[in-house]
């Protein structure tokens, strides 16, 4: 039964790689994920049944709170289905730890944003560019345009924290 929960821990973890580099390309959270991301978190629970009805209370709370920063305009819609799916899967401490992770990594984002800030306007990247000279020129032309954070990369890093502290 252990090895169904690692197995469900390593597929969340790719997903949140994925989910982070989607938000920065398209600024999106698909559904589909986050669903399977449920799914994947509730199957960790299987070593521990009794967890599943602390988790779904924990995520419904945070559905709460997170509904009013979505209403205010505060927070995205996808970062609020990314935050509650994820916090499915983890017990009231990794929920917690979710939520720091999260915020540090949110802060080391939003910091390097203001710091594109003072770099030069890029051009189009040329034809064979690496990958991170045309990211830098798509997200330094967002950031012009003042586009969201793509916060997505926050909640991704701090799911992954909270998976690997949870443990296999």
């Amino acid at each position: 039964m252990s090895w169904i929960v690692s197995i469900a821990s390593i597929l969340q973890i790719l997903l949140l790689l994925y989910v982070a580099t989607m938000d920065v390309a398209t600024r999106s959270i698909s559904n589909e994920i986050c669903l399977t991301l449920a799914v994947l978190g509730m199957a960790s629970h299987l070593t521990n049944p009794a967890g599943i009805a602390g988790s779904l209370f924990i995520a419904s709370v945070l559905f709460a709170v997170l509904f009013v920063l979505y209403q205010r305009g505060s927070i995205g819609g996808g970062d609020v289905k990314l935050l509650v799916v994820l916090a499915l899967g983890l017990p009231w401490m990794g929920v917690v730890q979710l939520l720091a992770i999260t915020a540090l990594a949110g802060g080391v984002l939003a910091l390097v944003h203001v710091m594109m800030r003072s770099l030069p306007h890029p051009g189009l990247a040329p034809v064979g560019s690496s990958l991170l000279r045309r990211v830098y020129a798509v997200e330094r032309w967002r950031h012009l345009r003042r586009a969201p954070l793509p916060y997505g990369v926050a909640i991704a890093c701090g799911g992954i924290g909270a998976i690997l502290n949870r443990g296999f």
